[in-house]
C-alpha cells in the first residue's frame, strides 16, 4: 500500500515541477516502487532530496526514500527510445526510514564494487569491454585460492580435473540444444580465414565428448569430471557494467557425473554432501533453502528430453529431498533445459537470494549424443548426466564473500597473509629483508611496507588492506629474532620467536 502511494506521489511531484512529460508509467511492489517517463530536462541523484521534500509537502504521513535512477527502454523493449527510471521506497514512519537509511549506509561499505576497489581485486576497461573484469595480482590470488579449495574438496568426493577449449563447433551445442533455447546469448566467433565457432556458454557439451572418447563398462560408471574455465554469454548491454553480479566472461566451476540410473540416488546424495562440505567451510552453511525445480508443464516445449524421463527425475530428486530433509520447495517452471534440479537458495549479507550450488539430473543429453556404456550383459545402454556446480560462478561467489566479510577474509584465502612494517626504514630495513625472504620461502603470502610513510601511516594503511597479521619490527625485534605482530581488528601487540612465529601463521593457515 505504501509503496503504490509513494510511486503516485511522486508521480504527482514530477509532472508539477517539470515540463512536457511523455511515456510515463508507475510500478511498485511489496519491496519497492518505481516511475519511468521521458522528459528533455536532465534530472540526477542530486534532485532527490528536492523531489523527497515535494513528496512530504503533498503528504505529511508518509516517508519515501528516493533510491536510484537509471536509462531504461520504453516497456523493456530495446528497440523502443531511452526514457528515465526513478526507483523509490516508502515507510510507514521516519523510524522505519532511519533503520532503511542505516542499511544503506552498511549496504555501500559491504558493495563489492567498492571494497574490490579499495583492496585492488579486479578492474575494468573501456578498451577491453565492460563486462570483462580483469583480476589484479591480489585478485589473481584469491581465485586462485578458491579453485584450489574447491578442486581438493571435489576430489575427495570422486572428481578428476579436465580442460577444454573455449571455442566450439556450433554443432556441439546444436546437439545438446543449447544453440536453439539460448540462440540470442552464444558468442558466435568468424576468422578471415573461414573458421566458425562458438565461444562456449557451458561446459557439459565438451564433457560429454571426454566421455565419448573411449568405450565405457558398467563397471567403470560412475564416472566424474570437474573444470573451472571462462564460459562467455552475450548478455544485453545494459545489464553489464563494472561490477561481478553479470558479466559477458564468467569463471564457472561446475562438474557432470556419467553414472547408471541404480547409482543416480547415491550420486545425487554424494553431490549434496559436497555442497554442505564446501560452504561449511566457507561459514556460509547456514542461512539457506533448497528448491526442488521441475519444469512447466503447460508448456513443455521449453525442455529437451521424454516426459517419462522427467518424471522419474522429478521423482527421484522429491525422494532425495525427504532423505536428506532438505525440505525443499517444489518450484515451478524453475527446471534447467534437460531436467529438473535441486537450487541451493542462500541470503547474502544485504538479505538478497542468490542461488549459487545445484544439481540437475539430465536423462536427455546422453540420449542426444548416443552416449552408451556395455552393461554386464554385453549391450548398450544409456547413462544418466548429473549436472552440479558447488562454488559456480567464481564472480558471483566472490560477490557474496566479499560482501557477507565486508572484505575481511580468512587468513588462507587472503592476498597478503603478513605485512611488515618497519619503525625505522634506517636500523630496521635489512632485518625486515629478512623476514620477508624467510615467509616467501615458506609460501607465506607476504608484503613489505617500505614507503617514506610514518609507521602510524603505514599501520593504518595495513588495517585499510584488512590484512590478517601487520608486523611491526623494531630494535627489541631485531636484536633477538623476534617479530612483533597485531591481528587484524585488534590493537594488542604480541611478540614471539621468528621460527615459532611461522609455524603460529602455517597452523592459522590450515584452519578452515
Amino acid at each position: 500500500m505504501y509503496n503504490e502511494k509513494g510511486a503516485e506521489l511522486l508521480k504527482k511531484v514530477i509532472q508539477k515541477n517539470y515540463e512536457d512529460i511523455k511515456l510515463d508509467n508507475i510500478y511498485f511492489d511489496d519491496n519497492e516502487f518505481y516511475y519511468e517517463f521521458k522528459i528533455n530536462k536532465q534530472i540526477s541523484e542530486n534532485d532527490f532530496a528536492f523531489l523527497e521534500r515535494e513528496i512530504k509537502a503533498l503528504d505529511k504521513s508518509i516517508c519515501v526514500k528516493l533510491l536510484r535512477i537509471s536509462g531504461v527502454y520504453y516497456a523493456g523493449n530495446v528497440n523502443n527510445e531511452m526514457i528515465t527510471r526513478i526507483v523509490g521506497k516508502c515507510f510507514a514512519n521516519q523510524e522505519e526510514l532511519d533503520k532503511y537509511i542505516d542499511f544503506l549506509a552498511d549496504a555501500k561499505e559491504r558493495d563489492h564494487r567498492k571494497i574490490g576497489q579499495d583492496l585492488d581485486l579486479f578492474c575494468f576497461s573501456d578498451y577491453v569491454g565492460g563486462g570483462l573484469p580483469l583480476y589484479t595480482p591480489k585478485g589473481t590470488i584469491i581465485k586462485d585460492e578458491l579453485q584450489r579449495e574447491i578442486e581438493k574438496v571435489c576430489r575427495k568426493y570422486g572428481f578428476a580435473k579436465v580442460s577444454c577449449p573455449a571455442l566450439a563447433d556450433i554443432s556441439l551445442f546444436e546437439t545438446s540444444g543449447h544453440a536453439k533455447k539460448f540462440n540470442e546469448e552464444l558468442f558466435r566467433v568468424k576468422s578471415p580465414k573461414g573458421h566458425s565457432f562458438v565461444l562456449k556458454p557451458v561446459q557439459c557439451p565438451h564433457h560429454t565428448q571426454i566421455y565419448a572418447s573411449k568405450l565405457r563398462s558398467y563397471k567403470d560408471l560412475p564416472i566424474r569430471y570437474m573444470e573451472s574455465d571462462k564460459q562467455y554469454r552475450a548478455e544485453l548491454q545494459g545489464a553489464v557494467g563494472n561490477s561481478l553480479s553479470r558479466v559477458y566472461a564468467i569463471t564457472v566451476e561446475d562438474g557432470h557425473s556419467f553414472c547408471r540410473v541404480d547409482q543416480v540416488k547415491d550420486e545425487v546424495i554424494n553431490m549434496c554432501n559436497l555442497i554442505k562440505d564446501f560452504y561449511s567451510r566457507m561459514g556460509l552453511w547456514n542461512d539457506h533453502w533448497v528448491s526442488l525445480s521441475v519444469r512447466d508443464y503447460e508448456h513443455p516445449e521449453k525442455y529437451i528430453g521424454e516426459k517419462s524421463d522427467w518424471d522419474i527425475c522429478e521423482k527421484m530428486l522429491e525422494e532425495i529431498s525427504n532423505e536428506l530433509h532438505l525440505d525443499a520447495k517444489r518450484c515451478e517452471g524453475e527446471a534447467a533445459l534437460y531436467g529438473p534440479k535441486l537450487d541451493f537458495m542462500f541470503k547474502d549479507a544485504l538479505g538478497r537470494e542468490i542461488q549459487i550450488p545445484t544439481v540437475q539430473l539430465d536423462f536427455a543429453t546422453p540420449k542426444r549424443f548416443g552416449l552408451f556404456y556395455i552393461d554386464e550383459n554385453g549391450e548398450k545402454q544409456t547413462p544418466v548426466m548429473v549436472h552440479r556446480a558447488v562454488l559456480g560462478s567464481y564472480e558471483r561467489f566472490l560477490v557474496l564473500l566479499l560482501e557477507q566479510f565486508k572484505g575481511v577474509l580468512p587468513i588462507w584465502l587472503s592476498p597478503v597473509q603478513v605485512n611488515i612494517i618497519p619503525i625505522n626504514m634506517k636500523y630496521h630495513d635489512e632485518y625486515c629483508k629478512k623476514i620477508f625472504d624467510v615467509l616467501n620461502e615458506e609460501e607465506i603470502r607476504v608484503s613489505y611496507d617500505d614507503s617514506k610513510e610514518n609507521m602510524g601511516k603505514k599501520i593504518r594503511q595495513s588495517n585499510l588492506l584488512k590484512n590478517p597479521y601487520t608486523l611491526i619490527i623494531g630494535d627489541n625485534e631485531r636484536d633477538n629474532n623476534l617479530v612483533s605482530y597485531r591481528k587484524y581488528g585488534s590493537d594488542e601487540t604480541y611478540s614471539m620467536d621468528l621460527d615459532e612465529f611461522i609455524q603460529f601463521i602455517k597452523e592459522e593457515i590450515k584452519k578452515r
